[in-house]
């Protein structure tokens, strides 16, 4: 009796071991993304992943009419890159894309991310590409209807930073904070692995 319950406790145990490590697999093994364009003021079909350009994306996801959270975001971001070493600055590429491509052009994204810092990039584009996208780093997000609202939709949404590279592969994920310290101190760490 004692010899099948140790054997149900490790075949639990390994499965367990084997089930979380498929779940985590995606905060450091996102495969690279196919080339995805999008919209922005000015240019149209962008590619975000160019090879040509070996930044590091910062990518954070939200819409315009968002009331509190991704204002609030993209101020702590834009506070990090006042922040942080000039040097640093030139490594890296963050951007702002909508969630909301519905009332959100390429334009109104890039006004919106300018406002905040003019180093930020925003972006639009058809919302099977920016699903496509956003769920490859696990953003969940939704259309809500607002019954007594002028907006009559918001979009519900998850709020992270997500540190890419130009393959597009994740490298980190920063959850939505009230404090630029951890983007500074995430730009900091990816700088000096990519240094060594």
């Amino acid at each position: 009796m004692k010899k099948s319950w140790i054997l149900i406790l490790v075949f639990a145990f390994a499965l367990g071991v084997t089930l979380n490590l498929f779940l985590q697999k995606d905060s450091t093994q996102t495969e690279a993304t196919a080339s995805i364009t999008l919209e922005t003021d000015g240019a149209d079909n962008v590619d975000i992943f160019s090879a040509d350009d070996p930044r590091i994306r910062i990518i954070y996801f939200g819409f315009t009419r968002c009331p509190d959270v991704c204002p609030t975001s993209l101020a702590m971001l834009a506070a990090a890159l006042k922040q942080i070493e000039p040097q640093y600055l030139e490594d890296i590429r963050p951007m702002f894309i909508t969630l909301d491509p519905e009332r959100d052009s390429g334009t109104d994204a890039q006004k919106y991310a300018h406002y905040f810092h003019p180093s930020i990039e925003g972006y639009s584009g058809s919302l099977q590409d920016i699903s496509t996208l956003a769920h490859q780093y696990g953003v969940i997000f939704q259309k809500t209807e607002l019954a007594d609202s002028a907006l009559t939709y918001t979009i519900d949404h998850s709020s992270y930073f997500y540190f890419v590279k130009p393959d597009g592969s994740l490298l980190k994920k920063v959850p939505h904070t009230l404090n630029p310290q951890p983007l500074i101190l995430a730009i900091q760490q990816i700088e000096k692995e990519d240094a060594q």
